[in-house]
């Protein structure tokens, strides 16, 4: 993989001050073309699609719909009716959560080491409609116990809420085991997407997941933008948790019709922008291939975890093996406060790197752990930044 070519693409890498840019795993640069297709909707057809009939509004919508289509295809799903546009991985996570009219007693099921996205919609059901959530625990403290989760299951178990790939430690479940195993119960899974789908190639179809979300932060597309996936037939069944303006077919005073998914679900005017910036993101990802990305990001982090393994009051959080990591390495240091890391880092070396609990403060609190300094790796990384990196923390530590 020609990474000076990829680099050219983002325009903050090619700058004077050009930082070394190890944060990814909280959002990732953009690439030029994904700029390009965001200013090209408001400079040349900044309009509303699927209401107006003038040629900017039919561009809009087309350009809406062919990034729908991207989406699905970089997730491996079969329809791109299929595919809900959402804020984030949160609100995908939130819209199934309220969706699925869970009743209380009702058993929901995640696993020990989940982002607040999956961690607080099911306090939230449990608190306002008596739900019961619990916590499958981990075997070795980073691993998924696929026997703890059969001991975890009983007729009240609806639900399945899991995690693919951390972005605490960059570990991936056996999600298609989880599945079958949940799937043979009669249980509904929801997939946490956000960390896997950037950087490993999705198959929702293979997986035979019913609910997956992403953000198109995580795989270069704009903020505020991600995408749903539910099995048709599980999204006609789910209840929109916002309706009004573009949702329905018809209204009166006395009631209204839904249109079908996943339009009942998009609720008001979209990020035309937004959307058209993600399926290009989606593109620019499956153009690079994520076969490729993984395998340049287990390389770059091998030479990284090689080298602070081998300094005298570094501490790794996570699996010991770098393949089982990808392209993320959370840490600590001996008498550093791990937000003070990130400070120094920032101001004295220009590097960014992400500090604090990384959303996963159940996992850390659950352990006594403060949180930890985390480096993440991607597609535009080099040799040269993960050299900056552990000299400046080889660095830090002389210090």
């Amino acid at each position: 993989m020609d990474i000076s070519k990829f680099r050219k693409d983002f325009p903050i890498l090619n700058t004077d001050d050009a930082p070394t840019y190890l944060d990814s795993a909280c959002m990732t640069l953009r690439p030029q073309q994904v700029i390009d297709s965001i200013m090209e909707y408001y400079t040349k057809y900044p309009a509303c699609g699927g209401r107006s009939v003038h040629r900017m509004s039919w561009q809009v919508t087309e350009g809406f719909e062919m990034a729908r289509d991207s989406l699905r295809r970089f997730v491996g799903a079969e329809r791109a009716s299929e595919m809900v546009f959402t804020r984030n991985t949160t609100e995908g996570m939130n819209i199934v959560a309220n969706g699925l009219n869970l009743k209380k007693g009702d058993k929901v099921l995640t696993s020990d080491k989940e982002h607040n996205s999956n961690v607080v919609p099911w306090h939230h059901m449990a608190k306002y409609k008596g739900i019961d959530y619990q916590v499958v625990p981990a075997k070795d403290n980073y691993y998924f116990d696929l026997e703890a989760l059969k001991e975890s299951i009983d007729s009240k178990t609806k639900l399945m809420s899991i995690i693919h790939t951390s972005n605490l430690d960059g570990h991936t479940n056996p999600v298609k085991d989880i599945i079958e195993i949940c799937h043979d119960k009669g249980i509904k899974v929801l997939m946490d997407a956000a960390q896997a789908a950037p950087h490993k190639e999705l198959d929702v179809v293979d997986l035979d997941v019913d609910f997956a979300s992403i953000s198109a932060h995580k795989f270069c597309g704009p903020s505020g933008m991600g995408a749903l996936y539910g099995k048709y037939d599980e999204l006609k069944d789910l209840i929109p948790t916002y309706v009004g303006g573009s949702t329905v077919v018809n209204t009166t005073y006395d009631g209204y019709e839904l249109l079908p998914p996943p339009s009942c679900f998009e609720a008001g005017l979209q990020d035309y922008a937004g959307a058209i910036g993600a399926g290009t993101a989606a593109e620019y990802i499956m153009g690079v291939g994520r076969d490729n990305i993984q395998k340049h990001e287990t390389k770059l982090n091998t030479i990284l975890s090689n080298k602070l393994e081998n300094l005298e009051g570094v501490s790794i959080v996570g699996p010991k093996d770098v393949a089982d990591r990808g392209g993320i390495t959370s840490f600590t240091l001996d008498n550093w406060d791990t937000t003070e890391i990130a400070m120094h880092l920032d101001e004295t070396y220009n590097i960014a790197v992400r500090s604090g609990m990384h959303c996963v403060h159940s996992w850390f609190n659950s352990r006594k752990i403060e949180g930890t300094a985390r480096s993440s790796i991607y597609l535009y990384n080099n040799e040269s930044d993960v050299k900056n990196f552990t000299d400046a923390i080889e660095d830090m530590l002389s210090s």
